[in-house]
């Protein structure tokens, strides 16, 4: 099974959910050879809900999973920024993302985060696998907290966006924290966009929908990381059409149909 654990169902948090864009992203992630992703969209991007409640109308659930009709199944989630600075992952079933989402309704906004410490006694409560994501991304300072707080995590985040722009550090200082920790290391691409889409991800050994599963796998270490030759190139040309496409829609053009448009002109 081929997952990619860093994921985002819109192109930025501040622009509309868009479900012609969101249907192409995930039709692009199967094209690229993914069985699964985590879909960790930030905690406080523009219409959480919304997203969330179309996917559900599209998919089927199987497990924890949401699986969509060309078989690429979904694991909820977000990604939450903390207050000392960095960006936390949880993966959970979809009900209790939801109800995550909503008791962090007061802490969205740059000033209000949460500290890890109360992050991760609210993750308590629910069945959620929580990670840091890209852990040594400036201006970052998970990996400076207590040894006791870090150990509370279930994963480390080897991050496709890190990797491509300076792979020996990214991969050196994440292996060496997972190692100190005792938890896994596993791959997320961190794409808003299908072209970094199998820049790296993480291949288990077996098919999994559900967390016990896939944390087994994690655990046992089940799994191998695999690295795009092309990585640095589709990271830089993913962010090129970031910019590109968010250009477009700030001079009031429609970026989704000039990038799901088929065909030329």
């Amino acid at each position: 099974m081929r997952l990619d654990f860093h994921t985002h169902g819109k192109l930025a948090k501040k622009l509309p959910f868009s479900t012609t864009y969101t249907d192409w992203l995930f039709a692009e992630a199967r094209r690229a050879g993914l069985d699964a992703l985590c879909l960790t969209e930030h905690f406080n991007t523009l219409q959480f809900g919304r997203l969330y409640g179309y996917l559900a109308s599209v998919s089927s659930r199987v497990g924890d999973c949401l699986e969509l009709e060309n078989g690429l199944r979904i694991f909820p989630g977000m990604e939450t920024d903390v207050a000392e600075g960095g960006h936390i992952l949880s993966i959970g079933p979809l009900e209790a993302i939801l109800e995550l989402n909503s008791r962090l309704e007061l802490h969205k906004e740059k000033g209000n985060f949460l500290p890890f410490e109360s992050l991760m006694n609210l993750f308590d409560q629910y069945p959620v696998l929580v990670g840091c994501g890209h852990p040594y991304r400036a201006p970052g300072h998970v990996p400076q907290l207590p040894l006791e707080q870090l150990q509370r995590l279930s994963f480390l985040d080897l991050n496709g966006k890190d990797l491509a722009q300076d792979r020996e550090r990214t991969e050196t200082l994440t292996r060496e924290l997972g190692r100190k920790l005792g938890i896994p290391v596993v791959s997320g691409s961190d794409t808003h966009q299908a072209v970094q889409y199998g820049c790296v991800s993480t291949v288990f050994e077996k098919d999994c929908t559900s967390l016990d599963q896939l944390k087994a796998q994690m655990d046992g270490g089940s799994y191998e990381i695999q690295l795009s030759p092309t990585a640095a190139f589709q990271v830089r040309t993913a962010g090129l059409l970031k910019r590109a496409l968010k250009e477009i829609h700030a001079l009031g053009g429609d970026y989704v149909s000039v990038l799901t448009r088929e065909g030329t002109e």
